[in-house]
């Protein structure tokens, strides 16, 4: 009995994927076809009506799914998604509302980015929305870099399986499900995450696997605590995470390095590659991290908000990051080259 179960349990799947892929390329047959083919460049009036016609015509034999509000969405998916490959390479992951959330998107790499994670992670309509929400491509660092290198690591990842730890680290970091107020000290903001550590595990991504807290670590007879250690399966890495109150200072490079140089004599088995360090913040001072080279040492610090800015205010800021760090980025290549 349970075998017939899951035979029809797979069947049923298959057959819904096959009846999602065909809706897909249905609505994008209809949508390229009426811009190129029935309206081409038409005045604006004329197209109203010719939509409106077409809308009638289809609803009537077809049904709703072809009311004039989902024909205009047929169209601007079709005119999005120029190049029907990228279609066809996610149609079997992504649905017809998955293509909706990811229609108004205006930067092709953004939109890139959610389509080769979503296909990878196989979100849901629901986590997609929640991602895109949360502004996850902005805060991920691999944004602040050129299009041609965020299109190359995305292509290293979907094709062989390469991942760039850029693509999963984050700067900032939500936590203000916290709902920490006035003066707390490190300790309550370690607490309050072991409290909610779910909540904190998909702010992290789910990848993440926690495997100890104020984890003890003995150096020349001297007792050192690793804050959170955690695992991140597809990196295949050891990461520590560790919580500052103020802003990131020297010290805490020499201290993360000291951890990480110890979990990877000792803690870092056969497979393994080197470990993690993630320091956070509640400020970041940007000049000491650019000049102290932390990302040769396998360091990485991010700021963690307890209450959100609008997100206005939030996408004004990454942009303008976005920007000076693709500025840097790029002009560092070309000193490189002189």
């Amino acid at each position: 009995m349970t075998d017939l179960k899951e035979l029809v349990a797979q069947t049923r799947s298959q057959v819904a994927v096959q009846v999602n892929s065909a809706m897909v390329v249905l609505y994008w047959k209809v949508g390229q076809r009426i811009n190129e083919d029935i309206l081409g460049n038409k005045r604006a009036e004329y197209g109203k009506e010719v939509i409106s016609q077409i809308s009638h015509q289809l609803t009537f034999e077809f049904g709703s799914s072809f009311s004039e509000k989902n024909i205009r969405k047929m169209m601007q998916f079709a005119s999005v998604f120029g190049n029907f490959e990228i279609v066809a390479s996610a149609m079997r992951q992504l649905s017809w509302t998955h293509f909706l959330l990811l229609i108004p998107i205006s930067e092709d790499t953004k939109r890139d980015f959610y389509i080769e994670v979503c296909k990878i992670e196989n979100w849901s309509v629901r986590t997609l929305r929640e991602k895109i929400n949360s502004l996850l491509f902005e805060r991920t660092a691999i944004s602040k870099k050129p299009e041609e290198v965020i299109n190359k690591e995305l292509k290293n990842w979907s094709e062989n399986n390469i991942l760039n730890p850029d693509l999963i680290f984050k700067d900032p970091y939500f936590l203000d499900f916290l709902e920490l107020k006035d003066t707390f000290s490190e300790k309550d903001l370690e607490e309050a995450i072991i409290v909610e550590l779910q909540k904190f595990i998909s702010e992290l991504g789910n990848d993440f696997a926690f495997l100890s807290r104020q984890k003890r670590i003995t150096i020349d007879n001297r007792d050192y605590y690793l804050d959170l250690l955690f695992y991140h399966r597809k990196l295949k890495s050891l990461v520590v995470i560790e919580l500052k109150l103020g802003e990131f200072e020297a010290a805490h490079k020499g201290q993360m390095e000291l951890y990480l140089s110890y979990l990877n004599a000792y803690e870092k088995v056969e497979g393994e590659n080197p470990p993690i360090g993630l320091i956070l913040c509640s400020g970041k001072n940007s000049e000491h991290i650019e000049l102290m080279n932390l990302e040769a040492d396998n360091i990485k610090v991010a700021e963690y908000f307890l209450v959100l800015p609008s997100k206005k205010i939030l996408l004004e800021k990454f942009h303008r990051s976005i920007e000076i760090a693709r500025n840097k980025f790029e002009n560092k290549n070309k000193s490189n080259n002189i």
